[in-house]
């Protein structure tokens, strides 16, 4: 016998829940205000009065238990009357709540008091709705006597409804578990390291833990990580897992990955997860939530909606989402996110876990052992995860507002004022920036007195909103109060770990809360699950990814080996070539000849990567001029899709030809690009890859430095190197591939990068001269690795 748990609210929303999709009915309250809020009137009730009860009932289904629980906010016994009360808080005044948002309030507190009144043997109760109007905490309070025949009908109506779904989530998980626990592993052998990394995964979910791999390309992460984790599905230790990515085509691979296994028995659902902006249907663009036929009525429509799809489609796709949502008329991206609900794989961006402005409250609002995390390509989390918890706000689009409101001053009073105060703060802490130099300066101290005036603003505006009919106004007063929105929530993460900069340019004054060690916050987020496995081609040194990625000591991680022979691929450091910043012009022309000299000695397809476009420039004409017989391709600055596609083509056209592809470090090429055979048989990296100096990264630096005396490393060296270690691995992508590396910059043979090189580099010379290098490529291509 199975035991499953049903929160009271989820029911009640899930069950209950008409009307329109509109994001004006929503709340400007943050949690820790709702939690104030209701703390102060639980203690301002009288001693008989308990609060935060714990209810809960189980209903059988088919030898199973479901315990349907939740939190009454209080219960007050008093002279044998028995009172239950909900609080709820919002900025909306109470006359304006849509009656489906009080059916759902309402709904709630009946199922309560269903279940005192089965624990007391009560034939009746008092419920109160004690609804608080922020700012003003203006309070509305609303009773309703219920009766235990009412409470029964509600409770039996709610759950006989419920029973269809509880069926169909069964069936779901019956197929899950069962065929999960009888998959076997698609492919007839395990490559070298791939079977040790699946072992690692499904111990990581089995003891809890957290653990980063290194595996080298064409060790099959994804199969790698997906199987065992499904595997645990089998054994009931996970029931869901999330495949975050930071690209689209690595959604893609995952996607096939799990076609893959059903077709080898695999039965479960799973989505992707699409963003807003490219999955909302062209019609829906710029036309009002109220004239939307997508989101008017759109929770009358939808949970048919979702049982359609569910019922006939196992793999979920952007395009499915689209097809069913448009027969449906619903919203594909509010839809794709109910269907996930009843999804057993979920494959997302990374932000939906770890960003606070966007994460899926419905899924990580509270810890879930029952979900488990696979985070694909992970070193690019280190720097998205800074910005998730930065935020910039600027005073350029104040002046502009203010003109277009004025032309109804009247009206508009309030918000007016409230923008010429942010103004004013604006100049107010800028004043010491603007008497240095550079016109800009970083503090460790918070602006909390801007922040309060930004949070006036910002009720005010909400407020405002609310009553304003669609205009071009309304929409530039939306575009900055989305911003203001954005800082404000990011000054409630504000601690030792930011830094605010000021920033003056012309008249524009800009002020950013910088948070340059985001890891107590990715700790958090990871700690919502089970288990996370955190994998990448390239985490090398592996102890500074555990460090910035969550800090936890207990923490596991693996160095995969690569499937690859290593006498295929030869490394080569140019130890002439000196390109720090002072000699670039001088270092034109020998990185020239060992470009020139890389691509004589094999004919063959190249890529030379550069740390700027500027560096790119200068090299390529200097090229372009001595060797103008040489077919030369160069990444352009904004390529779009056709663009980029007809680069790489060039490279896949098996043309028996020499080519050389000037592209830049951390660019469009230089990861997530496979380039296999003869469409890519060398690299060449120009410079170590530092990021250039900036006040930011200097910020990084000068945090570390003071932490832990490695500030260089983590803010410069290791941020660049991984943008090396990437473009080196688009040379080697099969067991078959053969192909070199050549370095360019005397600092690689130093012992500080020598010490985190990759340990798949397993091959390395030093050329100190042109004829030196020639003899090392000659070596390679006639008899393998020299």
């Amino acid at each position: 016998m199975a035991v499953h748990q049903i929160g009271i609210r989820e029911l009640v929303e899930f069950l209950l829940r008409t009307g329109d999709l509109s994001p004006v009915v929503t709340s400007e309250n943050t949690a820790q205000e709702g939690s104030r809020i209701h703390r102060k009137i639980q203690r301002s009730r009288p001693t008989t009065y308990q609060s935060e009860v714990a209810l809960k009932t189980t209903i059988k289904y088919e030898n199973d238990d479901y315990v349907i629980s939740g939190r009454a906010d209080g219960i007050d016994n008093h002279d044998d009357k028995v009172l239950i009360e909900e609080i709820k808080t919002s900025d909306l005044e109470y006359d304006t709540i849509p009656q489906s948002t009080l059916t759902l309030y309402w709904g709630q507190v009946k199922v309560y008091a269903y279940i005192v009144m089965h624990d007391q043997q009560l034939d009746s109760l008092a419920m109160q709705l004690t609804y608080v109007q922020t700012p003003d905490e203006l309070i509305t309070t609303k009773q309703q006597t219920i009766t235990k025949d009412e409470a029964d009908d509600f409770f039996n109506n709610l759950i006989k409804e419920y029973e269809g779904w509880i069926k169909l989530r069964r069936e779901l998980d019956d197929r899950r578990v069962s065929s999960s626990k009888q998959l076997k592993f698609p492919f007839e052998n395990y490559r070298p390291g791939q079977h040790l990394l699946a072992t690692n995964v499904y111990k990581a979910i089995m003891l809890e833990k957290h653990l980063f791999v290194e595996a080298p390309t064409g060790t099959g992460k994804t199969i790698s990580t997906l199987f065992p984790a499904i595997k645990s599905m089998g054994e009931q230790l996970i029931s869901r897992i999330f495949y975050f990515t930071a690209k689209q085509s690595t959604r893609h691979v995952a996607e096939n990955t799990i076609a893959i296994m059903s077709k080898t028995g695999l039965n479960l659902k799973s989505i992707t997860l699409t963003a807003k902006d490219k999955i909302t249907f062209p019609e829906e663009k710029d036309v009002p939530p109220e004239e939307n036929p997508y989101m008017v009525g759109y929770y009358d429509r939808v949970r048919p909606a979702i049982k359609d799809l569910i019922e006939h489609v196992d793999q979920i796709t952007k395009e499915t989402i689209q097809q069913y949502a448009k027969k449906h008329t619903v919203d594909p991206f509010e839809y794709s996110l109910d269907v996930s609900l009843f999804c057993d794989v979920i494959i997302c961006d990374y932000n939906y876990l770890f960003d606070p402005q966007v994460h899926l409250q419905r899924f990580f609002s509270l810890p879930d052992k029952q979900n488990c995390f696979l985070i694909d390509e992970v070193h690019n989390l280190v720097q998205r995860s800074r910005e998730m918890y930065s935020a910039t706000l600027q005073s350029g689009p104040i002046d502009p507002l203010l003109k277009l409101l004025a032309h109804n001053k009247a009206a508009n009073a309030k918000v007016i004022s409230k923008l010429k105060s942010l103004k004013r703060s604006f100049k107010r802490y800028s004043k010491d920036t603007a008497a240095t130099v550079d016109k800009q300066i970083a503090q460790l101290a918070p602006l909390d007195n801007f922040n309060k005036t930004l949070g006036d603003l910002i009720e005010v505006t909400h407020q405002w909103l609310a009553t304003q009919p669609p205009s071009d106004t309304v929409d530039a007063v939306v575009d900055y109060y989305f911003q203001c929105r954005s800082y404000y929530l990011i000054s409630q993460f504000y601690d030792d770990t930011y830094r605010t900069r000021i920033i003056i340019d012309g008249n524009q004054i800009s002020f950013r809360q910088f948070c340059m060690d985001p890891s107590n916050q990715l700790k958090e987020s990871l700690n919502l699950g089970r288990a996370a496995i955190l994998f990448s081609a390239t985490l090398s040194p592996i102890n500074y990814y555990q460090r910035v990625l969550g800090n936890e000591a207990d923490s596991l991680c693996m160095i995969s080996d690569s499937s690859f022979p290593p006498k295929n691929c030869q490394v080569i450091i140019a130890n002439n070539i000196n390109t720090r910043y002072a000699n670039r012009q001088n270092s034109v022309e020998p990185i020239c000849d060992t470009i020139y000299t890389m691509i004589s000695q094999q004919t063959g397809h190249y890529l030379v990567f550069f740390p700027s476009m500027t560096y790119l420039n200068l090299v390529l004409n200097q090229f372009v001029t001595s060797h103008p017989d040489i077919t030369v391709l160069n990444q352009k600055p904004d390529m779009d899709n056709a663009a980029r596609q007809d680069f790489l083509d060039q490279f896949r056209n098996a043309d028996g030809q020499t080519k050389v592809g000037f592209a830049l470090l951390g660019g469009i090429f230089s990861e997530g690009i496979d380039l296999k055979n003869d469409a890519l048989i060398g690299v060449g990296i120009v410079s170590v890859g530092l990021p250039g100096i900036n006040a930011e990264s200097d910020l990084i630096r000068d945090y570390f430095d003071q932490l832990n005396g490695q500030g260089f490393s983590f803010a410069y060296q290791l941020p660049g190197f991984n943008n090396v270690s990437q473009a080196a691995g688009r040379v080697i992508r099969t067991d078959d591939d053969k192909g070199v590396i050549v370095l360019m910059d005397q600092r690689f043979n130093q012992t500080r990068y020598r010490q985190i090189f990759p340990k798949n580099w397993q091959n390395i010379k030093v050329s100190n001269t042109t004829p030196q290098l020639k003899n090392l490529l000659q070596s390679f291509w006639k008899n393998g690795n020299v």
